[in-house]
């Protein structure tokens, strides 16, 4: 249901307050009038606290710095009338004792009154006293055919025909951006040019990186790592090839519905954020970065509220995807938290949205501590597949080591002995391998040579792995994958060589 829609709906149905979060103040006007005027053409009274009411001149200026007095110009008109109250950043007094009174009287007297009072707010702020009386509508950001609509109107208004495939590219660029923000950077992109030219998709890109950063919750994350950059994990390359095309139009029309997700669960340093980088570049999709920790904020409702608009920004930059690195931190010991409930609040929001998502969102979640997720977080519909990424077997140990030198010594490859390096090194993650060979070069570098097979032989000797040090923890790990409790991201025989070592 769109937001037109909605909103008519809770018109017609007499909902007597509406609190509507968003920063687009005056797109959102923009479509209350128009569904006002869809309702019969009902008067549009709009207050805020500096020029009080404003539109009609008989009540112009009324309510001016008196937010009490802006609430009670709704019950000096008669009780036939029709209009909608539009108050700006009303928020900012519903803490008032008395203003939160008379919205609650007010909440009573229009049941009865084809009169509704509508709250604008950049962020979601109630009240506990007013959470029973006030509805919160959610405004999304503008849509493919809005945008499209919104560039032929500027374009045309400057003399500029784009051609229909750029046009497309500019649309879908600039999605995640408010209206104003799109208008701004294409005002930008024409003074500097005279007209907008391909290589303008650029600054919109920029612009949006810079809306996400101000958001303080997700990450613009650039991604050029590949599929080939992964050593090992052959199953899970497997799985994520034959899905390379499934965000395409044919895939739509072939029926598929859009890939939910991964749950990458294993032992630290063996891949799994690297993974959730080649995705995104394999994919020629936006790599956002979620740090859940962000989400909670010391305000009451705020979390939520931050919760909420992570989802409405990455639904509106799909196809994309959302990384959420350690997410067993971020939930773990969910029900002895004494934060009021708000933790749970926060995942309550977000796994329901993991199950009902039907926008193209592929959520890449990563976990060290299995024990430490939630059962919720583990059901089928939540996520596509669970992969286990243990510690990488011998041959995986040797395309890791392959994959490393050929980046740092692309044209000596064949002067390390790969086999002997991978047979030296159990226990070792994909992390560690890296670390081992940035020791090597240290030793090298230290005595004015190239480093050599025997320099990380040495490196290797004196790092003590992960595997032995938390190997208990590794071992509880490795037994619930052996369980058949979730899919392997290595071939099977990873798996039982792990243990066995173990």
């Amino acid at each position: 249901m769109s937001f037109n829609d909605e909103f008519e709906l809770l018109l017609r149905a007499r909902y007597p307050l509406i609190y509507i979060p968003t920063q687009e103040e005056e797109r959102v006007e923009t479509a209350i009038a128009h569904s006002a005027k869809q309702q019969g053409n009902r008067s549009l009274y709009i207050w805020d606290f500096v020029d009080g009411y404003q539109g009609n001149p008989n009540d112009a200026g009324f309510g001016r710095r008196n937010p009490l007095q802006a609430l009670e110009f709704v019950e000096k008109l008669p009780a036939t009338v029709s209009a909608i109250f539009v108050l700006r950043d009303f928020h900012r007094f519903l803490e008032d004792v008395s203003v939160a009174r008379k919205l609650r009287n007010l909440a009573r007297l229009l049941k009865s009154q084809p009169k509704n009072l509508v709250i604008l707010s950049p962020q979601i702020t109630i009240p506990e006293d007013l959470g029973e009386v006030l509805t919160v509508l959610e405004f999304p950001l503008p849509h493919i055919p809005e945008i499209q609509t919104e560039l032929e109107r500027l374009f045309s208004a400057t003399g500029h025909i784009l051609d229909p495939r750029l046009l497309d590219e500019v649309a879908r660029s600039c999605q995640g951006l408010s209206m104003e923000r799109i208008r701004r950077v294409l005002a930008k992109a024409i003074a500097t040019h005279g007209n907008f030219q391909p290589e303008d998709v650029e600054l919109i890109l920029e612009e949006k990186r810079q809306t996400i950063r101000q958001t303080q919750i997700l990450d613009f994350y650039p991604a050029a790592e590949k599929i080939s950059d992964i050593g090992g994990l052959d199953n899970l390359k497997d799985w994520l090839l034959r899905r390379g095309g499934a965000f395409s139009e044919r895939a739509r029309q072939y029926g598929l519905p859009h890939p939910r997700g991964l749950l990458l669960v294993g032992i630290q340093g063996t891949g799994k954020s690297l993974t959730a980088k080649a995705i995104a570049h394999h994919w020629h999709l936006p790599l956002l970065r979620l740090d859940v920790g962000r989400l909670f904020a010391g305000l009451v409702g705020e979390s939520e509220s931050r919760t909420r608009q992570m989802i409405q920004l990455a639904e509106a930059l799909a196809p994309c995807v959302l990384w959420i690195d350690e997410i067993d931190k971020a939930f773990a010991g969910l029900d002895g938290r004494g934060d009021a409930g708000t933790t749970s609040r926060v995942f309550g929001t977000f796994i329901t949205w993991l199950a009902e998502k039907t926008s193209p969102v592929f959520v890449v979640a990563t976990a060290n501590n299995i024990q430490a997720l939630p059962p919720e977080m583990l059901r089928r519909g939540r996520f596509d597949e669970i992969f286990f990424v243990g510690l990488p077997s011998q041959e995986e140990r040797r395309a890791i080591f392959a994959v490393h030198l050929s980046r740092l010594r692309p044209h000596n490859l064949q002067a390390y002995d790969l086999d002997r390096l991978a047979y030296e090194t159990p226990d070792f993650s994909g992390a560690e391998i890296e670390q081992i060979l940035v020791e090597a070069m240290h030793i090298g570098f230290s005595q004015n040579r190239d480093f050599t097979t025997e320099d990380v032989l040495e490196a290797a000797s004196q790092m003590i792995p992960l595997a032995r040090t938390a190997q208990d923890q590794i071992q509880l790990l490795h037994d619930w994958a052996a369980n058949g409790r979730v899919r392997l991201a290595s071939r099977q025989s990873s798996l039982s060589d792990r243990i066995q070592q173990l």
